[in-house]
This record gives structure tokens, sequence and C-alpha cells, in this order.
């Protein structure tokens, strides 16, 4: 079986980890544990040298590299003495040359697999995941680094925390540094602002990791409702005008107590065709990074569903969405995501943000822009002039087709209707023919009045079908016209990125394959110098 891993992190040298990892082992062996220190770096502290006291020690190894005496833990020895606990000090260290590995935390998987358990300590700064971020507060470039896969996946991490004002009086007092570099220490590298930022790291990265262990329990236990253990803000994007509002009212939420997180949301549909336009999207995910959120993107036709599922996933606290932007006739006909959201959210709170856009039905323009502008009048065209036609060539050979033949026809025309033109003319060419047919076609003849019921039901159902058919045409012609364009982009990206990996010159490259989608003579990039000027 495969040993526990415990590890004292620290934010910076001094906060008493190799201390407190002493401390443990003492009392592990007090109870009837068998200890032994495998590794420990006293760095001639006198408080900690004590703490070794009577623990049993195993030697270390020594290494000859260049005329040096190196000394590493020997984990040979370490493995055939197979205690029950090895306290292995200073995780991210880098081993002397010859050794079995580079690296000491391989050591201690090593002591890992085989089934001892192991008390470690690392400073946060040794982190690989924060070596640019410590580098930069401190302008030390951490050279000896262990991945945080490594940490994270410790069954237990214990943070040693001090505050820098403590840490500094430590040090002032020589209980962490010999009298002859504290005054450089606390100069440079031990200055507050940078104990400050590297104490907050710690924090943040213990904080996550804690966060995490939450919602695996939370998995493990089949829990679905959230724990309110800090302010988690999740805010539902579609990608329209409303969004920057709407992430700006959930950054201040998350914002009002300790800890809060902003998670902005945006759900696509599975088919991946109909969506918001991805410049406004673009906009909106920088928008929600510069106020320190995250984003994410979802795939679920039901964007209610789709919501509240990811929300209890991440527990949320509180989902933000945007008042519908649906006209009147719509919102009674359909309560929206608004509404289910706010029905199905259970424990999760709600809000519904009003904004400019709330109310304003949501206008046809970008449905009319996936038609071209000449498609679209040869569409109102043939939805005018195709049923009085039609009516014509009908009247023409009265008697020889009966009433159901005649709407049946005006139906297929309707159809042509919307597969040129779309749904608004394929409407006109369904309410023009219905007319025509009870006019023309409906005794009595030549008047809106219908005698026979039956009649005035298949006139009824026509404009129905009619209309129902062309919406479903519709949406199914602007599909086709929306995977025809991703095609297109999706091709110019890929050619693209061809032609930099060939080694091209990217800003060339990409020029001449603008030029060619748009059928240009040539294309220029125009650089603005200091004046303004191009």
């Amino acid at each position: 079986m495969r040993g526990s891993l415990r590890v004292h992190l620290g934010a910076a040298p001094g906060v008493g980890k190799t201390y407190r990892m002493l401390d443990e082992g003492r009392r592990r062996r007090d109870r009837g544990g068998d200890v032994v220190v495998a590794l420990v770096e006293t760095h001639g502290r006198a408080r900690t040298a004590e703490m070794v006291g009577d623990l049993e020690v195993v030697p270390r190894r020594v290494v000859d590299h260049r005329g040096a005496r190196l000394e590493e833990m020997d984990l040979d020895a370490v493995l055939a003495r197979a205690p029950q606990v090895a306290l292995v000090d200073e995780l991210a260290h880098t081993n002397a040359p010859g050794s079995r590995h580079e690296k000491r935390w391989q050591d201690v998987e090593a002591l890992l697999d085989a089934g001892i358990d192991v008390v470690t300590t690392v400073n946060v700064q040794h982190l690989e995941s924060l070596a640019d971020v410590v580098a930069t507060i401190t302008g030390v470039r951490q050279r000896e680094t262990v991945p945080d896969s490594v940490v994270r996946a410790a069954d237990q991490v214990e943070l040693v925390d001090m505050s820098p004002q403590a840490l500094r009086r430590r040090m002032a007092h020589g209980d962490v540094y010999a009298a002859e570099k504290v005054d450089a220490a606390l100069s440079q590298y031990f200055r507050v602002g940078n104990l400050t930022a590297l104490r907050e790291l710690a924090l943040l990265w213990v904080a996550d990791r804690v966060d995490a262990a939450l919602v695996r329990y939370r998995a493990d236990q089949g829990i679905a409702t959230p724990w309110a253990a800090r302010e988690r803000v999740v805010v539902a994007l579609t990608g329209g005008p409303e969004g920057e509002a709407l992430v700006r009212r959930g950054a201040r939420i998350a914002g009002r107590g300790p800890g809060g997180e902003l998670v902005a949301l945006h759900v696509s549909a599975q088919d991946g065709l109909a969506g918001a336009a991805p410049d406004s999207l673009a906009r909106q995910r920088r928008l929600v990074e510069s106020l320190g959120g995250t984003w994410h993107a979802v795939v679920g036709d039901d964007v209610a569903a789709a919501v509240l599922d990811f929300a209890r996933g991440v527990n949320a606290t509180q989902v933000v969405i945007g008042a519908s932007r649906r006209g009147r006739v719509a919102a009674a006909l359909s309560p929206g995501v608004g509404a289910a959201v706010v029905r199905d959210s259970g424990d999760i709170d709600v809000q519904i943000v009003t904004h400019a856009q709330a109310g304003r039905a949501r206008t046809a323009r970008g449905r009319r822009a996936l038609l071209a502008p000449r498609r679209r009048a040869w569409g109102w065209a043939l939805a005018a002039l195709g049923p009085l036609v039609l009516a014509g060539g009908l009247h023409l050979a009265r008697g020889q087709l009966d009433l159901a033949i005649d709407l049946l026809l005006f139906l297929a025309l309707t159809v042509g209707v919307a597969i040129v033109g779309g749904l608004g003319p394929a409407v006109l060419a369904a309410l023009l023919g219905g007319v025509l047919a009870n006019v023309l076609f409906t005794p009595p003849l030549y008047t809106l009045t219908i005698a026979r019921p039956q009649n005035a039901l298949a006139i009824a159902v026509l404009v129905a079908v009619a209309l129902a058919v062309s919406a479903v045409v519709d949406l199914a012609a602007r599909r086709t016209t929306q995977a025809l364009r991703a095609r297109a982009e999706s091709d110019v990206l890929s050619a693209l990125a061809g032609s930099v990996l060939r080694g091209q010159d990217a800003l060339p490259a990409l020029l001449e394959r603008v030029r060619e989608l748009f059928g240009q003579r040539g294309a220029a990039v125009l650089a603005r110098g200091p004046g303004g000027a191009c």
C-alpha cells in the first residue's frame, strides 16, 4: 500500500516548517510510531537542532563532486530501514550528480511507493507555477522547484503561517540567519512588502487546494446543494450588449465579502452554429479576466439547465442573469431562461439584472444578414407575385383539380419562398395564398365568405402548416449558411496556421489570405505614428 504524504508549506524561509516537521515526528514517535529522520537541514538554528533530539537519524550519503563533498539523503538506506514514517526536509532540493534521482521529491515518491509515510517541507516560492511570480516580487529566480501536482497530491498540506513583522523579529534576534547576514536579508529578500506578497500567495494556493478538496468531497458524497464556504458568483452571458453590465454587477457582488470569486459562463448550442458574435464574447471575456474572474464555456441546448448544472458543480452561491430581451408576445408564450433558472435554482440565489435592452424584442437584423440583399429581394418578389400567378393558372384549370390539390400547390409555393427569401416573405406568401384560395376556389366564389366549415378548416390548416414549414425551412437555411461561414473561417485559419508552420512570415501570410478571402487587389497594415498619423 502506498504511503501517505504530509507537506508543511511555508511562505518564506524561517517561518518554522522544519521545526514543525520535527515536532510532528516526535509526537508520532511518542505515540508508538516508528519514525526516522531521513534528512533534516537545521541551517545552524539551535532550536531546530534541539528538536532532532533523540530521534533516529539515518546517516547521509556523501558524494564527491568536483572536489567538493556533498551530503545527500541515503535513499537506499532509508528503504532498507523501512520505517513507518520518514521525515524529509526541503522537498524541492536538487540532488548531487550521480544520485538515483535528480530531485528530492522523486526520492520521496520512491519512499511513498514503498509504503512509507513521509512528512516533508517546502516553501511557496519553490512551487513551479509560482516561480515567475515570485521572481517578479522578490527579484530572485528560484532554481529549485517542485511540480505543483506533487504537492497537490499530498494527503495533507499544512500551512505554516507567520506574519511578516513576526518573521522579521525572529531574524533580528538571530533565530533564522547568522548575525552577519541579518541586515542584508532584512533589506532585500525579507522586506515587509515581499513577505506580505509571499504570504498572500501561500494563503491563496492553499485556499484553492482546500476548495478543490471540498468539491471532491461534495461529489463523492453526492451533495448537490451548495455550501457557501465563500461567495462564488456565476454570471450567465449570452454575448449580447448587456453582458458587460452583468459582469460588472457580478464583480461587485463577489467583492462584497472576503475571498469572493467571479465566474463567467457562456452556454453554446450543441450544434455549434447558433450563438453570439465571437468579437462580443471575446470583449466580455477580456473584461472578466481584467476583473480577476474566470471564463468558462459549456455546450447545451437547455440553457437554464446548463447554467444551474454548472453553478452546482462549482459550488456557486449566486447566479446573475440579465432580464429577458424578448418581446411581450414571446414572453407570454414561454417563461424564458430567467424564469426557468429561478424556478429550478433551489438553494442558489438568483439575481435578474435589468438593463437597457430588457423587454426589447430581438430584431431580425442578424437573420436578414445571413441572406444576400438580392436573394431577399427575389424572395419578396416571389412572395408577392407567386400566389397571384399560381392562382391565375389554377383558375384557368378550374374543374380539373380539386380544392385539396389547390391548397397543396399553395403550400409548396410557400415552402419555395421560404427557401429563397427566408421567413418574412414566406409569411406573406402563406397569408396571400390563403386569401386567394378562399376567394377563388372556396364556395361562394369571389367573396371572403366560406360556406362549408370543412373548407374553412382546410384553409386554416394551409396557413398554419405553411407558416410552420416555412419557419423550419428558414431555420435550416440559416444553419446551413452559418455552417458554410464557419467552414470558410476555419479554412482560412487552417491555411494561415499552415503558412506560419511552414516558416513563412506570419504578417505577409495573413495579409495574403485576407486579400484572397475578400477578392481584393491588395491588403496592407497601417501603423499609427507618435503624432497620430499613419
